[in-house]
């Protein structure tokens, strides 16, 4: 397939990009959008495309959703801020009480929130080792935290995110991950966890244990349930703070509201982002008050962190993420399942078919940015993860039954395509 030649004004964004921004920023494709409505968006072309990558899933409500849109402009001409810890607003509260009460867990809860994942990560960290009063930290090989020091010595993938950037911070410890696929079991990942008790971070000096339900940078791999419970206990018996990172999983990613919701597991802490507010930059870490109140005031926040017109969005997308949006997330994955099954049975280099809900990806022994390349071609945006070799879709949820029998056709002919001839 022949890619299609830039337009004159693209050619001239790309050269500005290659001047003006730094090289470390990379991005998925060489397009430009001018703009996006739902599950569509539009580059400098003029040429459309569906958007199966949604802002690396902060788009579960779609591009430019009215309700957002308007109570983005109702709220920017009021005010756009004041910073919270100067002078205080009621969409803060409002998002905070609407977070506390569909959190997973029958206990009082109250929640900070912030701007990025990264803070989320970074700030439940805090908020346990003040509580717990204690160091150490244990995360998973393959999980992702963010982009910030702690928030990267969490992160359990080094390549491209840590490159030469540490040194990094102590008492963070990795323990196995369950990645069945790839040979590593419930039985084995526990053993390894408790193999890291016995031999490095006992575990009275482990403040927190964070999790993601579901894998994202690591490849959509959805812990199993007895992995989840097995954490719970053992948190239960140290006293350790168990935090579930669920910034990707969030907000009806999985057909729930929160992944959580699958395992019947409730954490103590629980980091949120991504599709939070419909695509504006907020975050937030909820959970058992007492533990979110060990800080003392001061301890916790940030300058733009809650920022008012982000939380304005959030309450839009609130009201958006009813129960019938939710069954319409389940409903397009299991359409997604289907295809994505149908092609695994023509492909032997497709070797997993994996999800929770509409949470899915496939693992290819070879071809697969040759499979996103030429979707791109065809005009539907996927994006990779993993080890670059895992197909990721996060679709956003508002799209019509027309549009994902057109977006579906073209993973299909495209898969085929990329894959006869690798």
């Amino acid at each position: 397939m022949t890619a299609t030649p830039l337009s004159e004004r693209t050619a001239d964004l790309l050269a500005r990009r290659q001047a003006g921004v730094a090289r470390g920023v990379a991005t998925v494709h060489p397009i430009f959008v001018e703009r996006a409505e739902g599950a569509k968006l539009w580059d400098t072309h003029g040429r459309r495309y569906y958007d199966f990558v949604g802002g690396i899933g902060t788009l579960a409500i779609g591009h430019a959703h009215p309700r957002v849109t308007a109570a983005i402009a109702e709220q920017a001409a009021r005010f756009t801020h004041t910073c919270f810890q100067v002078a205080m607003y009621e969409p803060y509260v409002r998002v905070a009480e609407e977070l506390n009460r569909r959190a997973p867990g029958d206990f009082a809860k109250k929640t900070l929130l912030l701007s990025t994942g990264a803070e989320a990560t970074e700030n439940a960290v805090k908020i346990a080792r003040e509580h717990t009063r204690r160091p150490g930290v244990i995360a998973f090989t393959h999980g992702y935290h963010g982009r910030t020091l702690l928030a990267l010595t969490m992160t359990g993938k080094d390549e491209p995110y840590k490159q030469h950037f540490g040194p990094f911070c102590g008492d963070v410890y990795h323990a196995p991950f369950p990645y069945e696929h790839h040979g590593i079991d419930t039985a084995t990942a526990l053993k390894g966890l408790h193999a890291l008790f016995a031999e490095r971070a006992e575990p009275e000096r482990i403040a927190a244990i964070i999790v993601e339900p579901v894998l994202g940078e690591g490849g959509f791999v959805p812990a199993p349930p007895a992995f989840l419970r097995a954490l719970r206990a053992l948190a239960d018996r140290h006293g350790i703070v168990l935090i579930f990172d669920e910034i990707q999983t969030g907000f009806g990613r999985t057909g729930r509201f929160f992944a959580s919701e699958h395992y019947d597991v409730a954490p103590d802490l629980i980091t949120v982002a991504k599709s939070l507010a419909g695509g504006l930059p907020l975050a937030g870490v909820c959970g058992r008050a007492e533990i979110m109140d060990a800080p003392l005031p001061g301890g916790l926040g940030g300058t733009f962190a809650g920022n008012p017109v982000a939380c304005a969005a959030a309450l839009a997308t609130f009201e958006v993420m009813d129960d019938a949006f939710l069954a319409r997330a389940r409903a397009i994955g299991e359409r997604l399942e289907q295809t994505l099954r149908a092609l695994q049975q023509r492909h032997p280099a497709i070797t997993d078919v994996r999800g929770l809900g509409p949470m899915l990806a496939m693992e290819l022994q070879h071809g697969a940015q040759a499979v996103v390349a030429a979707a791109r071609e065809r005009g539907l945006l996927l994006m990779l993860a993993g080890h670059h070799d895992v197909v990721r879709f996060l679709i956003p949820f508002v799209i019509a039954d027309a549009e994902l029998d057109d977006a579906l056709a073209i993973l299909t002919a495209s898969a085929d395509d990329a894959l006869a001839r690798t």
